[in-house]
């Protein structure tokens, strides 16, 4: 270190300043590169098997609601005297058996385009059936919670 030098405060001066952050700055780009990189692929992974996942669930589901409308269309055939009784049964059997049917056709990625459209073109409807549904839940798990334990010698003193 020459005389005109003043140490630094680890002790020495860096040659170059500027190259060590530029430097430092690459690193820290890279890293962050890298993280993101990462993260990605994380992303991508969870949402495969998410997908995965769901359409394992979604045949399921299908056969759960094409065994609903057998046994919706079996109940029919208890109103052999009223027709107009039966033909509604039959026809919510075939309504579901077409949900069944749509259920099994198509993908996770049809539901969710479909449900983004629905509340695209039906914002209120969203957000009434939102409300609505949170409202029942916390219903749910109020009629659900342990009731508070009194005693019934409370109120008497010694």
């Amino acid at each position: 270190m020459t005389a005109s030098q003043s140490p630094g405060p680890m002790g020495a001066e860096p040659a170059n300043p500027t190259a060590d952050w530029k430097a430092l700055r690459g690193d820290v780009e890279g890293i962050a590169d890298v993280a993101a990189e990462r993260g990605r692929s994380f992303v991508d992974a969870a949402r495969a098997h998410a997908t995965d996942y769901v359409d394992q669930r979604k045949g399921d589901a299908a056969r759960s609601v094409t065994d609903l409308a057998k046994s919706v269309r079996e109940s029919s055939k208890t109103f052999e005297a009223q027709p107009n009784i039966r033909a509604f049964f039959d026809s919510a059997a075939d309504g579901l058996e077409h949900l069944g049917t749509s259920i099994e056709q198509r993908s996770f990625s049809e539901f969710y385009e479909d449900a983004e459209a629905f509340a695209r073109k039906a914002p209120v409807a969203v957000a009434v059936a939102t409300f609505l549904t949170g409202f029942v839940v916390a219903r749910f798990i109020k009629s659900t919670s342990v009731a508070p334990v009194t005693e019934p010698y409370s109120d008497h003193r010694l």
